[in-house]
C-alpha cells in the first residue's frame, strides 16, 4: 500500500464509544460572524456594476378609486431613471400566496394606506425614496372598513366562514351547572425583524433573473417573480443566505418586494435593489392577526367545562394572504391542553381596509389558545378556585378524554408531569400565598402570579407542504457541503442540519459547511415556517448523508473483508475490523474507486391527513408541550407593571442543541410578552397605521426581562420518529408568556378582593391596565 492508502492502527479505546454530534450544546454556526459584523445579509452583498435603487410610491387613502396618478414630478426628480406602474407588468399582477387577490401594484382601486401604486428607480436609495413622495394622485374616496367588528357586522370576509362542532354544545350549555359569557379583544403584532424587507435582482443571460431576497420561502418568491414576468420557474433563481429575523413576516409578504425589484431589473436590464425604510416596511406589510372573541361557556362546581361556544373574528386586511390557514390553526388550538366534550367554534376572517395580515410566529395558534385560557381564568375566579386547579381539572387525559375537537387523538400527553415539575421548581404554591399576603397589606401596589400550559401541534396544516429536500456533497478531502430547502433566520437551522449530517457520517461538525438556500439546488421547497424547519430539512439531510455513509460502508467492508454492518463511523474515523482509517483517507480511496460521494435526500412527514371543509383529521405529527409561571407587580394608580420572575419549562423532545433551543424559548417568551403587554397597533380614523416606527411601537427591551428568568428543557424524547426524537421549538414557546398576562390580571383582581373578573384587553398596556382597575373598582364597590 502507498502512503495515501496504508491503514494505521489505533488504541481500541479511541473508538470504544461513539462521539455524538447531536444532543449537545454548540454555538450558532454564524455566531462569530454576527459578533464580528461580517455575516452577509442581502444588503451587504457587494453591489454589481450599474446597480440602481428602487422605492415604492404608496397610497395615502384607506379605500379609494384612483382617478388619476400624476407622475411627472416623480420622473423629473433628481437621480430618477424610471417610474414603473402596473401597466409595465408583462405577466400576472398578483403575489397572493393562495388566492389571487393581492396585486403587486394597485391599478384602479387602493385598499389600505400604504398600498404600493408605482415603483421609482433611481441612482441612489435616498433619491428614489424622496422622489416617491412627489406623485400627484387624485382619489375618489370609498367607504373604508377598518375593524374586524365592522367587517363582521357587514358580513365582509376574505374567505368563507369556518365552523367546527363536536357534541351538543347548545343543549349542554342550556343544562350547564354554571354559565358565563363575554367578549375578548386580542391585539395584533408587528414582526419587527431586525433586517427589514429587501430584494436585489440582477438580469442573467437568455432571459434569466437572479434574485437575492430576505425570505422564508424562496420557492414562492421564484413562482411569484416568474408569474409576474410571464416566465417559467427555471428562469428565476432565488437565493437567501440568511435573514436578520423573519417571524412569519417574510413567508409570503417578501413576494411584493421581490417582484418589484425583478420587474425593474427586467425593464431596465440592470441590477436593482429595493430596501424600504422601516416606516415604509411597517406601513406596507401585514402583521399578526388581531382577534375578537365572543364566548358562552358552561361549567360544573369544580370548573370543568361542560360546553363552550366561541365566535372568532380576525382582522384579515384587504386580501386573503394566509388568513385562511391562520384561522384554521386558531380553531385547532382553541383547545390548547384541555378536553372539550361539547364545543362549537365559528371562525370569520374579516375583510378590512388595512394591511393584509399574514403569518407570525405561532400562526393563529396563540390567538386560539389565548381565548380558552381567558375563559378558564374567568371560570376559576367565578367559583373561587386557584386557576391552576381549574386548568388541571380540564387537562387532556391519557387513554381517555384525549381526542381533540378536530378528531386527532392526543397520544403523547406529558402536560401533567410537566406541570407538576414546574409547580415544584417554581415554588408556585408558596409564592401564590405570599402574593395574597402582600396584597392584603398593600393598597396601591398589587402582585399577581399565574401558571399557564401549552400544547402546540407541529406540522403545516396543508399536508403537501410537509416535505423537504437536501443535497450533501462529500469532497475528496473529506470535507462536506450541505444544501437544504430551509432558510436561516437566526434560529440555528443551519447549525442543527450540520450537526445531523456530521452525526450521520461520524465526523466532527467542523468538517461540515451549509451553503445559502438556492432554488437552483433544491427545488420546490416549503416555507421555513410552522416550526418545521429542523424536522423537515434535518430528516432530508440525514437521508442524503445516510446514503453516502452506506456507500462508504460497502466500500470499506470490501476493503477490510467484513460486512457493512461491521463498519463504524465515529469521530472522523472509520473502523472496519482491524482497519482504522481517518474519514478523509477512506473518502479519497472511495473517490479513486469511483464511489459516488454526493447524494440527494428527501423527507415527507408521515401520518398526516386533513379535511379542510370538515375541519377534521390529523393535521399534526406530534405536539410540543410547555408551561410557565410568572409573577408581576402592578401599580394600580399608574398602570405601570414589572415582571418580577419567570420560570419556563419547555418540551423540546430530545433536543438537538440545548443551547440553541433554550435561546429560542427565551426569545419566544420575551416576544410573546411584548405582544400581550406593550406592542399596540393603532390605526387612526382615516385608516392610517400610526404605530409604524420604533418611536411609536414599543417592543420589549432588556429592561423588561426579569432578573429571575429561569428556562429549562423538559426531558422527554419524542414518541414519533422525528429527527433524533427532537421536537420543534420555534413557535410553541411563544404561548408561555400567557402566564405574564394572567399574572397581571390576577394582580388587578386583587383590587376587588378577587371577586371580579377584570375586563383586561390585550395588549395589557398601562392604559388597558388602568381601564381594567377602574372597572374592577366600580364592580366591587371599591373607592377609586
Amino acid at each position: 500500500m502507498n502512503k495515501q492508502t496504508e491503514p494505521f492502527l489505533l488504541d481500541a479505546s479511541v473508538a470504544a464509544e461513539s462521539t455524538p454530534q447531536v444532543g449537545i450544546s454548540r454555538p450558532h454556526e454564524s455566531a462569530h460572524l454576527h459578533v464580528a459584523g461580517t455575516a452577509t445579509y442581502t444588503d451587504d452583498i457587494p453591489e454589481l456594476a450599474g446597480t440602481l435603487h428602487a422605492a415604492l410610491g404608496m397610497s395615502a387613502k384607506a379605500h379609494a378609486r384612483l382617478k388619476s396618478v400624476g407622475l411627472d414630478r416623480v420622473r423629473k426628480a433628481p437621480g430618477v431613471v424610471a417610474v414603473l406602474t402596473v401597466d409595465d407588468i408583462p405577466g400576472v399582477n398578483d403575489c397572493g400566496p393562495i388566492i389571487h387577490d393581492d396585486p403587486i401594484l394597485a391599478r384602479d382601486v387602493v385598499q389600505f394606506v400604504g398600498q404600493p401604486i408605482f415603483v421609482v428607480v433611481a441612482t441612489s436609495h435616498d433619491a428614489a425614496r424622496r422622489a416617491a413622495r412627489l406623485a400627484d394622485i387624485d382619489y375618489e374616496d370609498l367607504p373604508p372598513v377598518l375593524t374586524p367588528e365592522a367587517a363582521h357586522a357587514a358580513g365582509s370576509y376574505v374567505l368563507p366562514p369556518m365552523h367546527l362542532t363536536r357534541g351538543e354544545p347548545a343543549r349542554q350549555l342550556a343544562a350547564a351547572t354554571h354559565r358565563d359569557s363575554g367578549h375578548i379583544r386580542l391585539g395584533g403584532q408587528e414582526q419587527f425583524y431586525l433586517e427589514g424587507q429587501i430584494a436585489y435582482a440582477a438580469p442573467r443571460e437568455n432571459d434569466g433573473m437572479h434574485v437575492w431576497c430576505s425570505t422564508q420561502h424562496p420557492t414562492e418568491m421564484q413562482h411569484a417573480v416568474a408569474h409576474m414576468l410571464g416566465w417559467h420557474a427555471h428562469q428565476v433563481l432565488v437565493e437567501c443566505r440568511r435573514m436578520g429575523g423573519g417571524f412569519g413576516g417574510k413567508e409570503s409578504q417578501s413576494a411584493m418586494f421581490a417582484c418589484c425589484a425583478a420587474l425593474a431589473a427586467w425593464k431596465l436590464l440592470c441590477p436593482v435593489k429595493l430596501r424600504p425604510d422601516r416606516d415604509d416596511d411597517m406601513m406596507i406589510t401585514g402583521k399578526r392577526h388581531d382577534f375578537t372573541f365572543d364566548f358562552d361557556v358552561g361549567h360544573d362546581d369544580e370548573g370543568r367545562l361542560e360546553a363552550v361556544r366561541v365566535e372568532m373574528v380576525s382582522r384579515a386586511g384587504f386580501s386573503a394572504d394566509l388568513s385562511g390557514p391562520v384561522m384554521t390553526r386558531a380553531i385547532c388550538h382553541f383547545d390548547n391542553a384541555y378536553w372539550l366534550p361539547h364545543v362549537q367554534i365559528d371562525g370569520y376572517c374579516g375583510k378590512t381596509n388595512t394591511q393584509s395580515n399574514t403569518a407570525f410566529r405561532g400562526f393563529g395558534g396563540p390567538q386560539g389558545a389565548f381565548a380558552v385560557e381567558y375563559i378558564l381564568d374567568n371560570v376559576a375566579r367565578n367559583i373561587g378556585k386557584d386557576s391552576l386547579d381549574v386548568r388541571r381539572a380540564n387537562f387532556y387525559g391519557k387513554g381517555e378524554r384525549n381526542v381533540t375537537p378536530y378528531g386527532q387523538t392526543v397520544e403523547d400527553n406529558v402536560i401533567h408531569e410537566l406541570i407538576d415539575e414546574l409547580v415544584a421548581s417554581s415554588a408556585y404554591q408558596a409564592r401564590r400565598a405570599a402574593t395574597r399576603a402582600f396584597n392584603a397589606k398593600s393598597p396601591v401596589l398589587k402582585k399577581g402570579i399565574a401558571i399557564t400550559p401549552v400544547k402546540f401541534g407541529i406540522s403545516f396544516n396543508v399536508a403537501h407542504y410537509n416535505q423537504a429536500g437536501a443535497l450533501v456533497h462529500v469532497y475528496n478531502d473529506g470535507s462536506v457541503l450541505v444544501n437544504h430547502g430551509g432558510t436561516e433566520m437566526g434560529q440555528g437551522l443551519n447549525t442543527k442540519v450540520a450537526m445531523v449530517v456530521a452525526h450521520e457520517l461520524g465526523i466532527r461538525m467542523e468538517r461540515v459547511r451549509v451553503t445559502a438556500t438556492d432554488t437552483s439546488k433544491v427545488a420546490n421547497t416549503s416555507a421555513t415556517a410552522a416550526s418545521t424547519g429542523a424536522d423537515l430539512n434535518g430528516k432530508a439531510a440525514q437521508d442524503a448523508a445516510r446514503q453516502i455513509r452506506e456507500r462508504l460502508a460497502d466500500f470499506a467492508a470490501r476493503k477490510a473483508g467484513v460486512t457493512p454492518a461491521d463498519i463504524r463511523f465515529n469521530d472522523d474515523l472509520v473502523i472496519a475490523g482491524e482497519l482504522r482509517l481517518p474519514f478523509n483517507e477512506l473518502v479519497r480511496e472511495a473517490y479513486i474507486a469511483r464511489v459516488q460521494l454526493w447524494s440527494d435526500g428527501f423527507y415527507t412527514t408521515p401520518k398526516l391527513y386533513w379535511d379542510q371543509k370538515a375541519l377534521h383529521g390529523r393535521p399534526f405529527y406530534y405536539y410540543a408541550y410547555g408551561a410557565a409561571c410568572s409573577e408581576v407587580i402592578v401599580d394600580t394608580l399608574t398602570g405601570e407593571w414589572k415582571l418580577l420572575r419567570a420560570d419556563a419549562l419547555h418540551d423540546a423532545g430530545k433536543s438537538l442543541n440545548p443551547a440553541i433551543d433554550i435561546g429560542q424559548v427565551e426569545g419566544a417568551f420575551v416576544q410573546g410578552m411584548g405582544w400581550l403587554t406593550t406592542e399596540e397597533l393603532w390605526w387612526n380614523p382615516n385608516g392610517k397605521l400610526m404605530t409604524h416606527a420604533p418611536s411609536t411601537y414599543k417592543i420589549p427591551t432588556i429592561n423588561d426581562v426579569p432578573e429571575g428568568f429561569h428556562v429549562r428543557l423538559f426531558q422527554n424524547a419524542n414518541v414519533e420518529d422525528s429527527i433524533h426524537r427532537s421536537k420543534a421549538v420555534g413557535e410553541p414557546p411563544l404561548l408561555l408568556p400567557f402566564s405574564v398576562f394572567f399574572a397581571i390580571r390576577d394582580a388587578i383582581a386583587a383590587v376587588g378582593d378577587y371577586r371580579v373578573n377584570p375586563p383586561l384587553r390585550a395588549p395589557a398596556t398601562s392604559e388597558a391596565i388602568l381601564d381594567a382597575v377602574e372597572a374592577v373598582q366600580a364592580a366591587a364597590g371599591v373607592p377609586a
